[in-house]
């Protein structure tokens, strides 16, 4: 086994265990028997259990990543694509933290450890809104004077409901035709889309 393949498997056994345990009742030593690796390998890779914790982190963040650049490469509209990465990135952090089960707490109480983690992801996404948006442009779907910042401010404003969305606190009552009709609302009027497509 490669280092590379070595490093995913801790990562993903320490996954594991944390969403069924939780990560303050998961210990290094749990993370070697449950991946039949010893605790030198471990140490190895891993400082300490927070370091394992945001290589999960990050290993979740390049399947969204790629999760979205699929969306990019998807034969549909601009506008189409905007609104399936919108939606792609809102459902899939949410799963990862519900699913990773204990780590919802963790994961909230340190966002901001999540956020350094996360800035390759940002940079990487922003450039994708860029490309979509480019685009549209080019097909006639959107009229926008600044692609550069429009991207960056997608990118915020995805950011910052994504913690009450997780939480159910957005939309929560609202059917889900409803619920995308009016995002692409908000995103198309913002974008001042093309009255023509």
């Amino acid at each position: 086994m490669s280092a590379s393949e070595t490093k995913a498997k801790l990562v993903d056994v320490a996954r594991q265990l944390f969403a069924k345990k939780g990560m303050e009742n998961t210990t290094m030593n749990d993370i070697a028997v449950a991946s039949r690796k010893g605790r030198r390998t471990l140490y190895t890779y891993f400082k300490n259990k927070e370091d394992i914790y945001m290589a999960v982190v990050e290993s979740e963040l390049e399947r969204l990543s790629d999760m979205m650049e699929n969306v990019v490469q998807k034969d549909l509209s601009p506008d189409e694509k905007l609104i399936e990465m919108i939606y792609n990135q809102l459902d899939a952090v949410k799963e990862v933290v519900y699913r990773n089960g204990t780590l919802r707490a963790y994961f909230f109480r340190d966002i901001w450890k999540v956020e350094q983690v996360r800035k390759r992801f940002d940079v990487k996404e922003i450039q994708l809104f860029k490309k979509v948006l480019q685009e549209g442009v080019e097909k006639g779907v959107f009229e926008i004077d600044d692609i550069d910042l429009i991207a960056e401010l997608l990118h915020y404003c995805l950011k910052g409901v994504e913690v009450p969305y997780i939480r159910g606190h957005i939309g929560a009552h609202l059917d889900a035709a409803t619920r995308k009709k009016y995002v692409a609302d908000i995103v198309y009027g913002a974008l001042r889309k093309a009255r023509n497509t």
